[in-house]
């Protein structure tokens, strides 16, 4: 177990220098730092003047190592746009994107687990095929797409919620939808293809044997178990909610990390843009390696080597 954990955690590391390393470069060729420094009409001489300066001029190794030595230390540098520290503008906007990612996981499992749990109840019926047929519709509509139509129909034709904003909970409301939908087909297929498996199972057919009540069944037998699984893809779907929510961010003008991202995109702001790339990438590698370590945890073979 020790030797699993070690090899996974060798991995986490790896993969967020890795992208780190690709984060840095395909920003840096994005657009011209010392450009985006100097601004709009800035002669020549001060933009190679900005260069020397801030050691742009060197290869781009160079400048990567030199970034990730002073970001090692703490040091994120200060935003081009926002004129303040990088580090504690982006922590400033962090909570918001928490809540959405919570609110939106968690609205992703309150209508999966019901829906899975019918399918598999009613494998093959209208029941079955009507979940799928949700599941499918959540995984082919594009979320920006299916936020478009919910400000259409809350905010403009109703107005029962806020159009943008991030003042109350009401704000939180379509956001949450739009990005819990998105990620609730994964949920609801995996609890369906558990809860058939289970369902199937030689205990099952004994504790109905023993008349064991149907709903006790499912729900104290069958679910338990089928739920395993879901424990590992949640901490997965939670990072990628974080980083899947520039798009839903924008639309709605939250005040999160996605749409600062997009902020830092439109006005090339290099420093701000680095940082929120790493933090999100660097929370979706720990709850991956979070959810491998579960896996060990839950699965005997793994735990016993």
């Amino acid at each position: 177990m020790l030797g699993f954990i070690l090899k996974r955690l060798g991995l986490a590391v790896l993969v967020a220098l890795t992208v780190s390393a690709l984060a840095f470069i395909l920003l840096r060729l994005s657009g011209d730092v010392a450009v985006a420094i100097a601004g709009e009409g800035a002669q020549q001489a001060d933009i190679d003047l900005i260069r020397e300066t801030y050691g742009l001029n060197r290869p781009i190794i160079i400048q990567y190592l030199d970034w990730l030595w002073r970001t090692l230390q703490g040091d994120f540098g200060t935003s081009i746009y926002f004129k303040t520290d990088v580090a504690a503008l982006v922590f400033s906007k962090l909570p918001a994107t928490l809540i959405l990612g919570l609110s939106s996981l968690v609205f992703a499992l309150a209508i999966s687990i019901p829906l899975g749990v019918l399918a598999a109840v009613y494998a093959n019926s209208w029941i079955d095929r009507l979940a799928l047929a949700i599941a499918v519709v959540g995984q082919a509509l594009p979320n920006f797409f299916f936020a478009l139509c919910l400000v259409m129909l809350f905010s403009i034709t109703l107005r029962w919620l806020p159009v943008s904003g991030s003042q109350s909970w009401q704000h939180y409301v379509m956001p949450t939808i739009a990005l819990g939908y998105y990620a609730a087909p994964a949920f609801m297929r995996l609890i369906r293809a558990g809860m058939i498996e289970v369902l199937s199972a030689d205990y099952i057919r004994t504790a109905r044997a023993k008349g064991v009540a149907p709903r006790k069944v499912v729900f104290t037998h069958a679910l338990r178990n089928a739920l395993v699984p879901v424990v590992a893809l949640t901490a997965v779907q939670l990072g990628f909610l974080l980083g899947g929510s520039v798009v839903i961010e924008t639309i709605f003008a939250l005040d999160g990390l996605g749409y600062l991202a997009y902020q830092s995109i439109t006005y090339k702001d290099f420093p701000v843009m680095q940082m929120v790339v790493m933090l999100l990438s660097a929370v979706y590698v720990l709850l991956t390696l979070a959810a491998d370590i579960a896996n060990a945890w839950l699965d005997p073979r793994i735990r016993v080597s």
